[in-house]
């Protein structure tokens, strides 16, 4: 008996998540790369195009149509992008997290310090972390006739369990679907424009296909912070397994966290490349059991995707030269002397 529980656990989490989509909407080139990064996993891929809010690609579509899942670490950088629309947090801010430690926005990014997040969080109170949620469209829906996408939730009121503080680091309280994440790292990709997500099902929708703006966001002064926050996590963060030195320069965040909602363990991976001219926005949500299940092997999957595309030619239409190293010298040469713990 306890053979076969092992086996039949085995069999659920390895088993083809994407055997029951309908792939004729999809990218096929796009589709290929991330069905194969994924392989077994139980998990989900998004695919984007962040200057037009087309959905690209979908892989293991029942569970990104499913009614959401705690956000995890992925809402830092929209708590970091609240806290410098509000003056509260600065790009040297210099926040205590530890008895004798300090950190400013791009580390507290990079290795996804909670004790950040949460100061910044008290620092806005709940009633400015929610406005900006809302204005962000979480609890709401973020795409245009797209019948199966679920809106998520938003509290009214801070979580029981940590409070404002925990929402901000962990997002407590709140469900979020990979649509919205992929929504809002396309509107910090593109440099505020966020588009309403568009899933043509026919030729003629693919013909006839129009971008549609959902709102403009005043932001673009703030970005270069959160966007190297996002590349530090690549270089030498928690999302190094998805760095190539010799492909395409991503800008992510991971997150994980326990999901008391649905029971299980989430890694999250909120993704874009490349930084000079944005051409894909990839998430990858992982949900399961075992500490394999994380943020940093989410990137590490991702990290295949954009391979995976490189090789294939995707990008070569917009090959900057070295965008990392010509935006932020100073992170290439901590990728290469820095070796976090985690």
């Amino acid at each position: 008996m306890a053979h076969r529980a092992r086996t039949s656990h085995r069999a659920s989490y390895y088993a083809n998540p994407a055997k029951d989509d309908i792939t004729e909407h999809d990218d096929p080139l796009i589709r290929q790369v991330a069905a194969g990064a994924l392989g077994h996993e139980k998990g989900s891929v998004v695919a984007v195009d962040p200057t037009s809010g087309r959905i690209l690609a979908i892989v293991n579509q029942k569970m990104a149509f499913s009614a959401g899942f705690e956000p995890c670490s992925t809402i830092k950088p929209f708590i970091a992008l609240a806290g410098l629309q509000e003056g509260v947090l600065a790009h040297d801010t210099m926040i205590q997290v530890g008895r004798r430690r300090y950190m400013n926005l791009t580390e507290a990014m990079a290795h996804s310090n909670n004790k950040f997040f949460e100061e910044v969080g008290r620092r806005l109170g709940f009633d400015r972390v929610a406005k900006y949620d809302h204005l962000l469209g979480l609890g709401q829906h973020v795409g245009y006739n797209i019948p199966e996408e679920q809106p998520g939730y938003l509290p009214s009121a801070p979580p029981a369990y940590g409070g404002v503080a925990r929402m901000s680091s962990f997002g407590e309280g709140i469900r979020i679907t990979p649509f919205q994440l992929a929504s809002l790292v396309g509107t910090l990709a593109n440099g505020g424009t966020q588009y309403y997500l568009q899933y043509p099902r026919s030729e003629q929708e693919r013909q006839n296909f129009e971008p549609r703006v959902r709102q403009q966001l005043d932001i673009a002064p703030l970005l270069p912070d959160l966007r190297e926050g996002m590349l530090a996590a690549v270089l030498y963060g928690t999302a190094r397994r998805s760095f190539d030195p010799y492909g395409e320069q991503a800008l992510g965040k991971t997150g994980t966290c326990n999901d008391e909602g649905i029971g299980g363990r989430l890694g999250w991976f909120v993704s874009y490349a490349d930084q000079a001219h944005p051409k894909i926005v990839i998430v990858v949500l992982l949900h399961g059991g075992g500490h394999i299940v994380s943020g940093p092997h989410a990137s590490q999957i991702a990290g295949r995707i954009y391979r995976g595309l490189s090789v294939r030619n995707y990008f070569a239409q917009s090959e900057p030269a070295g965008p990392s190293e010509a935006a932020y010298p100073e992170l290439v040469r901590a990728s290469v002397s820095t070796n976090p713990s985690r």
